[in-house]
């Protein structure tokens, strides 16, 4: 089986080195028999997808240039919250590349488990989105109660300047440029 090896540290500082990382990873490659295509390492937070190694990472892996992606935690691998990773994880997944944490066990879609550990995570990733809905509208809501005004502020629109504009026959993304408010703004205006 052909690996990847995907390696991060979130800064340059502190002392933090992928090397460490990589040593065990290489060890435990050479023990399953595993031949390592590419090591691709990051030092950038992983909470965000745009890290040169974990974009290349994905690029071969769409390309099927080796059969599983071996990382040393699921946070090394991203921090980006439960819904983004479960989609980094399908899209490997979609791609016919299987995944293993050296440090989780648990988290190894080259067994028998892959379809469980999927549905898992799809389920966390589940209940964040929801946990975060609840937040937003609890806060909303308590925002409300204060007097809080929410939206921004409403655009003073001159009807007038609308119809004469229109009377010119300006296109409504034109009228929406000279009178500083959106075209559908605009439109909806004229007609009310």
């Amino acid at each position: 089986m052909r690996c990847a090896i995907y390696s991060r540290v979130s800064t340059r500082d502190k002392g933090q080195d992928v090397e460490n990382q990589l040593i065990q990873m290489r060890r435990f490659a050479a023990t399953q028999g595993w031949e390592v295509y590419r090591e691709y390492m990051d030092q950038k937070s992983g909470g965000t997808s745009d890290r040169d190694g974990f974009q290349a990472l994905l690029q071969d892996a769409s390309q099927c240039k080796f059969d599983v992606v071996f990382f040393w935690s699921l946070d090394r691998f991203s921090r980006e919250g439960v819904v983004e990773t479960l989609g980094h994880l399908t899209r490997l997944s979609s791609y016919g590349v299987a995944y293993r944490s050296l440090t989780e066990q648990y988290l190894d879609s080259t067994g028998i488990w892959k379809d469980a550990i999927l549905a898992i995570l799809a389920t966390i990733a589940k209940q964040e989105r929801i946990r975060l809905s609840e937040r937003v509208r609890a806060g909303l809501e308590r925002a409300r109660r204060s007097g809080k005004k929410l939206g921004g502020p409403r655009s003073v629109v001159d009807v007038e300047k609308i119809r004469a504009l229109r009377d010119e026959g300006l296109s409504w993304e034109l009228i929406g440029a000279r009178t500083g408010t959106s075209a559908r703004t605009c439109k909806r205006r004229f007609a009310g």
